[in-house]
């Protein structure tokens, strides 16, 4: 690895500005981003005053927007041509201020554009209703026919670290399609690909007060984000303690919030364990395991879990890790040191308490080797809490009931996976787990980007991400009637 000099600008290096009210703004003091690998700088960005944040809500505010469906589809599906023709430079600035290798962060552009395609689709589908009233002896001829609106607000995003560009798309997507306006900040981790995305769909022909992007120190300008009078919804992807933070914060105000996971994948006796071991390999070490859905607890019958657990560690012993620049890398990097020593000391406790370590745990900066663990009792902090990085942790049970226990037995309830060919029990935990998904023979985190997306308890508030879902609440529903 090269040596560390934080000093150092990389060849990539980028100083942005503020977007506000289509213009770009410089501050003084700024906020540096730097590279989790190799710790140069690959960027800086400005920190926003009060008074930015302020005039940033004042001018999406006075701004109506009349796009027409066609217009908002045109801009949405030109954004997508953009990006897709921008692949390689798009994910390259993902790498660099995030350490995601770059199989996933071209991956996360081909997301991107997605989301854009799918808003684009949306935004010319009408799906209000029309119901008749003279359903009833008392019933009129009349109809009922519903609408929905842009909210009379202004929608405040905050994203967080883990998907740098993909997390921003499910947020000013649907606000476009909707013909909202909506104020960004992005996490000040990885702020870069969210000006790049908002330039993007700049040039596609979107009205800059639509979609505006602040940077700074949360500290100074959150709060405003979440009281200012002009906001009506804050919509926000992050941790518990903030999105509770959040929720108190609030008042009168909508808020979505999407706050992460402690997902199963559950391993039934009758499983093709070659299958299943894949996919708990994949599920927990993509995106170097810094998903809201990745695999975090691995439930195996007891039965099978001899062998399941020889197949996950010689797979994760294959498993590429290191510059994320490489292409053949299967990760890169999490997203600092400081993460990877959180990674190191739970697993390091959870051997304390009994586990054992069958490989992995080498720390190297920001680098952490795929680890797994067996032994693994539920109570352990490593298991019992959202370990937010690539550790396979192995827990047995005797039996369906006792794995429906175990999954249900934390404070999040957002995905899972199941491994078995036996439909009684794929039903039973269709009915039974306390999640907002169930995926059968397919990572937690499987799901396209139009479909319904988010969890329950410490997970979230029961509302739906996804394009679709988004979009409804990102607007007010209006009902007219005229006699028929």
């Amino acid at each position: 690895m090269n040596a560390r000099n934080p000093l150092r600008d990389s060849e990539h290096f980028r100083a942005e500005a503020l977007r506000i009210g289509g213009e770009r703004i410089a501050r003084e003091r700024t906020l540096d981003v730097i590279n989790p690998y190799n710790r140069e700088r690959v960027g800086t960005v400005p920190l926003a005053t009060l008074d930015d944040v302020r005039r940033a809500y004042h001018i999406a505010h006075a701004y109506r927007a009349q796009l027409t469906r066609y217009e908002r589809s045109s801009i949405l599906q030109k954004a997508s041509a953009l990006l897709r023709a921008r692949a390689d430079e798009a994910s390259t600035l993902i790498t660099l201020e995030s350490g995601l290798c770059k199989k996933d962060s071209m991956y996360e552009i081909g997301r991107v554009a997605d989301v854009l395609v799918f808003g684009a689709n949306e935004a010319l589908r009408d799906d209000g209703q029309v119901f008749s009233c003279d359903l009833t002896p008392h019933g009129k001829k009349r109809k009922v026919i519903t609408m929905r609106e842009p909210l009379q607000g202004v929608i405040t995003a905050i994203t967080p670290f883990n998907h740098p560009m993909n997390q921003v798309a499910h947020k000013v997507v649907p606000s476009i399609a909707t013909n909202n306006r909506m104020v960004l900040k992005p996490s000040e981790k990885v702020p870069l690909s969210a000006y790049f995305l908002a330039d993007i769909l700049y040039e596609a022909g979107l009205p800059p007060e639509m979609f505006q992007v602040i940077t700074g120190d949360p500290r100074e300008i959150a709060d405003e984000m979440l009281v200012n009078e002009h906001v009506d919804l804050i919509t926000f992807t992050g941790g518990v303690p903030i999105g509770k933070y959040i929720a108190q914060k609030a008042g009168y105000r909508r808020i979505v919030l999407e706050l992460g996971g402690n997902d199963p994948l559950i391993v039934m006796e009758d499983a093709d364990l070659d299958k299943a071991s894949d996919l708990a390999v994949q599920g927990s070490y993509k995106n170097s395991g810094q998903r809201c859905t990745a695999v975090k607890r691995m439930l195996v019958q007891a039965s099978v879990a001899a062998e399941f657990t020889e197949l996950v560690v010689e797979k994760t012993r294959r498993w590429q890790h290191g510059d994320p620049m490489d292409g053949a890398m299967d990760m890169g990097t999490v997203i600092d040191a400081q993460a990877a020593e959180r990674f190191q000391a739970l697993v390091n406790e959870a051997v304390s308490q009994g586990a054992r370590l069958l490989t992995g745990n080498q720390r190297e900066g920001a680098l952490y080797a795929p680890t797994v663990l067996d032994n693994v009792r539920p109570e352990m902090t490593v298991v019992r809490e959202e370990t937010f990085g690539p550790v396979s942790p192995i827990i047995t049970f005797r039996d369906i009931d006792e794995a429906i226990r175990i999954s249900n037995g934390t404070a999040y309830g957002l995905s899972s996976g199941i491994c078995t060919n036996r439909m009684d029990h794929a039903t039973r935990f269709a009915k039974e787990l306390v999640v907002g998904t169930v995926n059968v023979w397919e990572v937690p985190g499987y799901r396209i980007e139009l479909t319904p997306f988010g969890g329950i308890k410490d997970s979230g508030l029961g509302y739906k991400e996804g394009v679709q879902e988004a979009m409804k609440s990102f607007c007010n529903g209006k009902t007219f009637t005229l006699p028929w």
